[in-house]
């Protein structure tokens, strides 16, 4: 009998099944038996890692705990030591306080002592006193008794006496001293000026502390500005020169107070013009230029002068200082033509005289040479230019002449009278300066100078265009008389150390107030 394939199918799968669960079974339990074994490793390895960390922990806090208590220690020695410097301390300033109160009280009875002994001599002298004035007016008793007058009126009359005969006398030597002063010097001074200055010709030009810029046109502004002001600001640092750039038409205008230094800005500014190409190197490059060609213009104006004079040149660092000249000012009249105009009238006046007029000339030309560097140096230009003639070898005549024409020191030669002379002349002259502001505010500052020198004074005030100076004296200090005194004393003062036109009033005011609240 042939059995159905599916039932053979059906059988073997039978039997794979019967084998496929047993052996499933086995495999299984064995993964359940590894998967247990594992779990157990893991938990004993977590519980080793456990005590580890403990252990750890344990040490690590430890340690907190000791350095905690070692911090705590240390800050408590430090404290405790601290506070033991402070108690010393305390103790030494303790010490010294006892000792400066012992010295104190040492020191007040000293002074007790003192005062004692000074009280006593004081009734000691209070005494004597007492017995010279006694004796004292005993005998003027006894001497108006003899002369038949008192010793007020005998006072009066010999005061009366003496002035009257000082005056007398000091009127009829002045009297004399003028009449001999007419005879002698008068026709030939006269003489010899109008001479030497009809012979002497000198051009003067006010000058200011401005010099103008002419532009092409109103655009080259900007190009002088330059991008946010950058080409103004390195030529006013190059040249400490302020550039001035307004609203005036196809112009700018350089200020400063150095003539030099404004004249190499002005030069400078004049090639950049007509170069055209402006920035702040091409600015550096013409201030160099013109640099040089101020100094050569110096240079040529010293010698000009020195061949004009015909006098032999003198150091070369003196001709350079001759130079500067040219471009300083004093009342808007030129330094150097002004020193020009004097060396020919001190040389004149000294050929009239008899004198060295070569020696004159060259002390007349360099008397103002101080004006040159007077600007960076503490001293007036007179006592400056006889330093500087002296270091370059000039000689003791001219020397002095240099130093003396401000009579700050003592005239060694009759040259230095006529260089004073001269220069006065050539100042003088009409046209050749003028009063500036400078000087108007300059005298009214000497005016209060003046005045603030005495002791005393406590306000002054020059008004009326200074021509009236009021002087505030302290009215517990000054009485009356001695008010008198400053007024005249001040005027006298005026007089010998100031030049002004017409005359001053001096007016010493003396006030007392008396002040009083009623409540």
């Amino acid at each position: 009998m042939i059995m159905d394939p599916m039932i053979y199918i059906i059988i073997a799968l039978v039997a794979g099944a019967a084998i496929a669960v047993p052996i499933a079974l086995y495999l299984n339990k064995q993964k359940m038996v590894q998967a247990q074994s594992t779990a157990q490793q893991i938990l004993q390895s977590a519980e080793k890692e456990a005590d580890a960390l403990k252990r750890e922990k344990l040490v690590e806090a430890k340690d907190a705990s000791l350095q905690i208590i070692q911090n705590a220690e240390k800050e408590s020695r430090d404290k405790l030591r601290d506070v033991r410097e402070v108690e010393r301390n305390l103790q030494t300033r303790e010490l010294k306080l006892e000792n400066k109160l012992d010295l104190l009280d040492r020191k007040g009875q000293d002074l007790e002592r003192t005062e004692q002994k000074l009280v006593s001599d004081r009734k000691v002298l209070d005494a004597k006193k007492a017995q010279y004035e006694k004796v004292l007016e005993e005998e003027n008793r006894k001497l108006e008794e003899i002369a038949g007058m008192s010793s007020e009126n005998a006072k009066q009359i010999l005061m009366e006496n003496m002035i009257e005969s000082a005056r007398m006398d000091a009127a009829s030597k002045a009297k004399q001293i003028r009449e001999e002063a007419v005879l002698n010097a008068n026709k030939d001074a006269k003489k010899i000026v109008i001479a030497a200055i009809q012979r002497s010709a000198a051009d003067h030009t006010a000058e200011s502390t401005v010099s103008v810029v002419e532009l092409p046109n109103d655009q080259m502004k900007g190009r002088i500005i330059g991008r946010e002001g950058r080409n103004i600001r390195t030529f006013e640092h190059l040249t400490g020169v302020e550039l001035i750039v307004d609203d005036t038409p196809e112009a700018v205008v350089l200020s400063g107070f150095d003539p030099v230094r404004r004249e190499i800005a002005r030069v400078a500014l004049t090639h950049l013009i007509e170069d055209g190409r402006i920035h702040p190197t091409r600015i550096e490059e013409m201030i160099e230029k013109a640099t040089s060609e101020v100094e050569e213009l110096m240079q040529a104006a010293a010698e000009e002068a020195l061949n004009e004079l015909q006098i032999a040149p003198p150091h070369p660092q003196l001709v350079k200082l001759i130079g500067r000249l040219k471009y300083r000012t004093s009342y808007g009249q030129n330094i150097l033509k002004h020193s020009v105009e004097v060396g020919w009238l001190a040389g004149l006046m000294a050929a009239e005289l008899g004198l060295d007029g070569l020696v004159a000339r060259r002390a007349g030309f360099l008397h103002d040479i101080g004006k040159a560097i007077d600007r960076n140096t503490d001293g007036t230009h007179a006592l400056i230019g006889g330093e500087v003639a002296r270091k370059y070898n000039e000689s003791s005549e001219v020397v002095n002449a240099i130093e003396s024409h401000h009579e700050e020191v003592e005239m060694t030669s009759p040259l230095s009278a006529l260089v004073q002379a001269a220069d006065a002349i050539s100042g003088s002259r009409r046209g050749a300066r003028g009063d500036t502001l400078e000087s108007y505010i300059k005298r009214l500052r000497n005016l209060e100078t003046i005045a603030n020198g005495y002791d005393g004074v406590t306000k002054t005030y020059a008004i009326q265009a200074g021509r009236e100076l009021r002087v505030m004296v302290e009215s517990n200090n000054v009485d009356d008389m001695r008010a008198n005194e400053i007024s005249n004393q001040i005027a006298t003062r005026i007089e010998s150390e100031m030049t002004y036109p017409g005359q001053i009033k001096v007016v010493v005011i003396r006030e007392s107030r008396s002040v009083s609240f009623a409540r």
